[in-house]
């Protein structure tokens, strides 16, 4: 599992809105829950964690959208890609979709969340597996892990 040569830039599908990560992902991650799924259209939703100060909206103005404002899921206006996630309560971190990024290389799934919910056929490297999500007594060992296994 690699590491990004940052700074790392990315845009949505139509390129209005473009951000910027430059601080290495605190952990990757592929969720499984059928509210990924619908919003993703795929088996499952892909995040990076980046911490708040290593990523920036360097372009045009996303829009928080979805079923659950709370949720912080943000969208670009003009063609509705689901570009990153700002989980309420949870400052320290942006959950960026790596897809939007330029190079997706260094990318692969280190967590996979919400299997209980996965469609039967969908497979993942993911080395870590939940039924839900973590729970906060997991989140520091992983955390651990992630660096180790990235540094």
């Amino acid at each position: 599992m690699d590491r990004p040569k940052l700074p790392l830039d990315g845009a949505c599908r139509c390129g209005r809105v473009k951000i910027r990560i430059s601080a290495p992902p605190l952990i990757t991650m592929a969720c499984h829950c059928t509210g990924c799924q619908r919003m993703s259209g795929s088996a499952y939703s892909l995040s990076a964690a980046i911490p708040t100060e290593g990523f920036a909206v360097i372009a045009g103005e996303p829009v928080v959208a979805g079923a659950s404002p709370e949720a912080g899921h943000h969208f670009c206006p003009d063609c509705m890609t689901w570009m990153f996630t700002r989980p309420a309560g949870l400052d320290f971190f942006v959950n960026v979709r790596p897809t939007m990024l330029d190079d997706t290389s260094w990318y692969s799934p280190f967590v996979e969340t919400y299997t209980s919910e996965k469609l039967v056929w969908a497979q993942t490297p993911a080395e870590h597996s939940f039924e839900k999500f973590p729970g906060m007594d997991d989140m520091e060992p992983l955390l651990g892990a992630y660096a180790a296994r990235t540094a």
